[in-house]
């Protein structure tokens, strides 16, 4: 539901601003000045905010400069009894999504508020879309060990040198690779990735060189291998623990010589690439074990960066849930949950065994099943569904009925389950008024609606 903000010093005005948009199902609050107003925009996610030119204490023009300041992306329509062409301009100037006259037509000032908001909207959308395709996302915390990965990157990502990336599965190697790449000469450049271990053994060397048509028998066509398409930028070879002996002798002889040969060609290609390997496994013990060329693994680590488990770097769970928490409210059009300090102690008492990619998707599941603010309580009960720890006494979240987490095949079936089954729950804890659901989960009510649509529930169930 859009919050919106009222400053005007004439007490009619307000009243009758606010029974307008109430009767409009928006939340209201107003203030007399503009000094108390822009106190309120600080400690206050609003929507829209409607303002008086002419006022007392503060004009309503500095309130809007200073307002946008404060928050760069909140919309300001503004108010006046004394309107002229110029007022306009000079509003619209300072950033002002438009201008209405004293005293408002009705429909005019609907029309206005309905366009400024779906604006806002808008705005967050694209600042959404633009962090998903950005390059890179930053590399999150203050432990000792990811300000040692930061300084080796700062270092070693201008030059050429090949680096081996080690760590548990959801660390975050692929980030350390990209930041690599992106603070490298190449930036300009491709980053290509390829998983090893996602890919067939059979196929791993058409996958990295390419192959000629004819060369076997599904290849119909040439195709260029990925050391090919990495040419001015960098290879990330990912699992590389995981490639087959004979692709290891051929990217070994590629880094030697800076050439290629396509699988059933003879024509020698010179590539110019930067190579990042990664892996999950110790390639010391793979050596040992004859599952790894010791050759290629001193080809290969030329600079080692070990990415650490995220149990051996708790304090950095704080900074990390955080910044999930605004991404991902900011994905589902809502306001960033709060969560306790106590809830933040109890998220640093769990194993995380799947580090980073398993706190993310926690704070999700803690976002869809809380309420506004995340307690140590929801840690207990939401954080971990496939944890055994016993229901802390008093916990009523725990005494509920417990789910058939083996029924569900994967996360996003679980999530939109759960998104079901809470919103079901508010409805007819609200009696079906979908206003005050939206109210009390945090959500815009068009949002709310697209939900109820989505899941089809209806109140008869």
């Amino acid at each position: 539901m859009a919050k919106i903000l009222i400053i005007d010093d004439e007490r009619a005005i307000r009243s009758t601003l606010r029974e307008i948009l109430e009767y409009e199902d928006y939340t209201v609050e107003d203030i007399d000045n503009g000094i108390d107003g822009l106190e309120m925009i600080r400690k206050n996610d609003y929507d829209l905010v409607l303002c008086d030119i002419k006022m007392n204490r503060m004009d309503g023009m500095e309130v809007l400069t200073e307002g946008l300041t404060i928050k760069p992306d909140l919309p300001f329509i503004m108010i006046s009894g004394h309107g002229t062409v110029e007022t306009a301009v000079e509003a619209s100037k300072k950033g002002a999504f438009d201008f209405i006259s004293k005293p408002p037509d009705l429909n005019r000032l609907l029309i206005t508020v309905r366009n400024a908001l779906d604006r806002g909207s808008l705005v967050v959308e694209t600042k959404t879309l633009k962090r998903r395709v950005s390059k890179v996302r930053p590399i999150l915390g203050e432990s000792q060990a990811i300000l040692r990965i930061k300084e080796t990157i700062d270092r070693v990502g201008p030059t050429d040198a090949r680096v081996l990336v080690t760590g548990a599965n959801g660390s975050g190697k692929e980030l350390v690779a990209r930041w690599l790449h992106e603070k490298s000469n190449r930036s300009n450049g491709p980053i290509i990735e390829v998983n090893c271990a996602a890919i067939p053994s059979e196929l791993i060397e058409s996958e990295l060189f390419g192959h000629e048509k004819g060369s076997f028998t599904s290849a119909i066509k040439q195709r260029i291998g990925k050391f090919e398409s990495a040419s001015g930028g960098t290879l990330f070879l990912d699992e590389i623990g995981d490639m087959s002996q004979s692709a290891q002798a051929k990217v070994l002889r590629a880094l030697q010589e800076s050439k290629i040969t396509r699988v059933g060609g003879e024509k020698e290609i010179d590539v110019d690439v930067r190579v990042v390997a990664a892996t999950n496994k110790d390639l010391l013990k793979e050596i040992e074990a004859g599952n790894f060329r010791m050759d290629l693994y001193h080809r290969l680590s030329v600079i080692l960066i070990h990415v650490p488990p995220l149990v051996e770097r708790k304090d950095d769970i704080p900074l990390l849930t955080q910044s999930f928490l605004e991404e991902i409210c900011s994905e589902y059009g809502m306001p960033t949950k709060k969560i306790s300090e106590a809830a933040l102690e109890e998220m640093k008492r769990l194993p995380w065994t799947g580090n980073i990619r398993e706190l993310r998707n926690m704070v999700e599941r803690l976002i869809i099943l809380s309420d506004k603010t995340i307690t140590d309580a929801d840690v207990r009960a939401f954080a971990n569904p496939s944890a055994t720890a016993p229901p802390v006494a008093g916990d009523t979240a725990a005494a509920a009925p417990q789910t058939d987490y083996d029924s569900f095949t994967n996360f996003q079936e679980y999530k939109d389950y759960a998104e079901r089954e809470y919103i079901k729950f508010k409805l007819e804890k609200n009696n079906w008024n979908v206003s005050k659901t939206a109210d009390d989960i945090d959500i815009q009510r068009s949002h709310l609606y697209s939900k109820i649509e989505k899941f089809g529930l209806k109140r008869n169930e």
